[in-house]
């Protein structure tokens, strides 16, 4: 019997990013597509709880697809228990159009968000990031992006997916995920990394509109130096491509008596 692959994204269902991500792990099995209607970048692992949700057939490039009228998570449930009606063997969630390094993107991407929630049904999850010179590209229509710029990204995550379904996720870990360099090519070294702390220093710009009423927003620069050894240093300084090992358990590792000495 074929496994089942279900591919999600936060940019939403007609991003140029998916049908990469349907590329990478076409031929792996049968492939089910529920994804965002529209952007929802930066939305996280949000849910909609206070709204009802829609699903409408259409199609990506003349492939079938679902888009959901709601955020990745919603996306990812919808495709597990309404369109598929079973737990699927693995979730890819991408290509994301723009990096997802640091702990700054890994609680706010909504492509983390997506491949998350399916972690936490112990669905093998994978998402598949590729970086932006222009951070400005983060921000344009996905339909438009460039899709020569997706070739070594198809190849390195049809060959970790390829293996993940073989032989499952290492232990503790529940997703996989996966940044692509801007000029990575074919024998770009891959590196096993772990998560920087920051990736943007964050700044609020204020402005006012024509009745002198200020308003904000939020923005900041991007952090391009930081330790060996982790994903910021591995795609911003060396150029490789970054894997980093993702655990759903958020506890602290620490002697558990550290805490009790504030109680």
């Amino acid at each position: 019997m074929a496994q089942k692959i279900l591919i999600t994204n936060d940019d939403g269902v007609y991003s140029t990013g998916i049908k990469a991500a349907f590329d990478s792990v076409s031929d792996l099995g049968e492939i089910t597509i529920s994804a965002p209607a529209i952007q929802q970048s930066g939305v996280g692992r949000s849910i909609s709880i206070f709204e009802p949700l829609r699903i409408t057939k259409t199609d990506v490039g003349g492939i079938p697809a679902y888009a959901v009228s709601g955020t990745p998570t919603d996306s990812v449930i919808l495709g597990i228990f309404t369109i598929l009606k079973e737990m699927p063997d693995l979730v890819l969630s991408g290509f994301n159009i723009g990096e997802n390094i640091s702990t700054d993107t890994i609680t706010t991407s909504g492509t983390i968000g997506g491949a998350l929630e399916a972690a936490s049904y112990g669905i093998p999850a994978i998402a598949a990031s590729m970086q932006v010179l222009d951070e400005g590209q983060k921000f344009d229509d996905p339909r438009d992006y460039h899709r020569e710029r997706f070739e070594t990204g198809i190849k390195v995550v049809n060959k970790i997916a390829q293996n993940v379904l073989k032989h499952g996720m290492p232990k503790n870990v529940d997703l996989l995920n996966i940044n692509i360099p801007y000029h990575a090519e074919e024998n770009t070294p891959i590196e096993i990394t772990r998560l920087a702390r920051k990736v943007f220093k964050t700044d609020v710009e204020e402005r006012h509109d024509p009745r002198g009423r200020p308003y904000y927003w939020i923005t900041g620069k991007m952090i391009k130096e930081e330790k060996e050894g982790t994903d910021v240093h591995s795609i911003m300084q060396k150029g490789h491509v970054s894997i980093t090992p993702v655990s759903l358990d958020s506890t602290a590792r620490i002697n558990f008596s550290e805490i009790t000495k504030y109680l």
